[in-house]
């Protein structure tokens, strides 16, 4: 555990563009393991009518609020707020509940980082990789991600729950990548208990970074007080039509969750195999955490920059250092890149 003093140089991941222009080639040809991002679209553009930028979207989001309950009936009872994604969602659960304590188990996404340093709030980080029974604050607003990051690791919440509820603490459960896991959400304890809000991002799962879609989930009392200080029409017409599709794209569903694990299989073989890791971390979302043998993630990235290939270094991640790098699962042939450009650097060490 320790009590933050918090780096505010965080990156979400490598900035692809930046590295193109370095390279000299256009970001589509850079093959990006730093951004976890499903690989597959679950929607093509041009099933998309142009004519949606016409008109205003709907303020309410009803509709789009209906697919998503239809989608994860663990919302079923809950309130719902979308947002312009789960950045956007973090900041304004903050803005609303104005913490005066924060508990985070790290490590954990930047975002809660940046958020908190605006409120100038003492903050309890836990190192739930060497524990998860530490004492928390009464309370205090508790932060966790599930699956976690950068490791992937999937919890079962059931004890530490109780002992949130126990210390009367409000609880923050960022679920952005369970959908890449068969594990239920908790929202189906918020009718329990008012104080626990889920965070949900749509864009990971459904492979549109590029379309800002997220979402927190709530007792009907709490996300009717939140809605009073959000703007109307956060989102727009289009987004929301393309998410609507998506969510009710049941093909793609049940393709992402068989591809993301044998994918996901392959890149450990590939990293193991590859003799330059001594740890692969058994993650359970489309992205594993690996800890590098003899070099660090910057000398990696120096290495793997000829292929093209962009990975991301986790010392900006509490507990970890620039050994330890985070990989997305891509596709197949993206993966055989990866393994082709480990064995000629492995060759060149030799």
């Amino acid at each position: 555990m320790q009590n933050s003093t918090l780096n505010l140089s965080i990156q979400h991941g490598g900035n692809i563009y930046r590295f193109a222009q370095e390279l000299g080639c256009s970001w589509e040809e850079v093959i990006d393991f730093s951004s976890n991002i499903n690989p597959h679209p679950a929607v093509q553009l041009d099933t998309i009518a142009p004519g949606l930028i016409a008109p205003y979207a709907e303020p309410d989001y009803q509709i789009l609020k209906q697919k998503l309950k239809q989608r994860y009936p663990a919302f079923k009872n809950m309130s719902i707020e979308p947002f312009n994604g789960a950045s956007a969602a973090i900041f304004a659960l903050f803005r609303f509940l104005q913490p005066t304590h924060c508990t985070f188990y790290a490590p954990l996404y930047a975002e809660y980082k940046r958020v908190v340093a605006q409120f100038g709030c003492p903050v309890q980080i836990i190192n739930r990789l060497e524990t998860l029974t530490t004492p928390v604050t009464s309370h205090s607003t508790i932060v966790f991600v599930n699956p976690a990051t950068p490791d992937g690791t999937c919890y079962d919440l059931t004890q530490l729950l109780e002992m949130w509820i126990m210390a009367n603490c409000t609880i923050i459960i960022d679920e952005s990548f369970l959908d890449f896991t068969q594990t239920v959400s908790v929202a189906t304890r918020i009718i329990d208990y008012e104080k626990l809000f889920v965070i949900k991002s749509l864009t990971k799962f459904y492979g549109c970074a590029g379309v800002r879609i997220g979402l927190i989930a709530g007792t009907d009392k709490m996300i009717t007080a939140l809605r009073q200080q959000e703007p109307a029409w956060k989102l727009s017409s289009w987004d929301m039509h393309y998410i609507g599709q998506a969510l009710e794209n049941k093909t793609f569903i049940a393709d992402t969750l068989t591809h993301t694990q044998q994918n996901r299989d392959y890149l450990t073989e590939v990293l193991i195999a590859s003799k330059h890791f001594c740890q692969v971390f058994e993650g359970s979302a489309n992205f594993l955490l690996a800890k590098l043998a003899k070099m660090d993630g910057y000398q990696l990235q120096q290495k793997l920059m000829p292929y093209r290939i962009l990975i991301r270094v986790c010392d900006n991640f509490d507990f970890l250092d620039a050994f330890y790098v985070r990989l997305a699962v891509k596709t197949v042939e993206d993966i055989l890149r990866l393994k082709k450009a480990l064995e000629y650097i492995r060759l060149v060490r030799k």
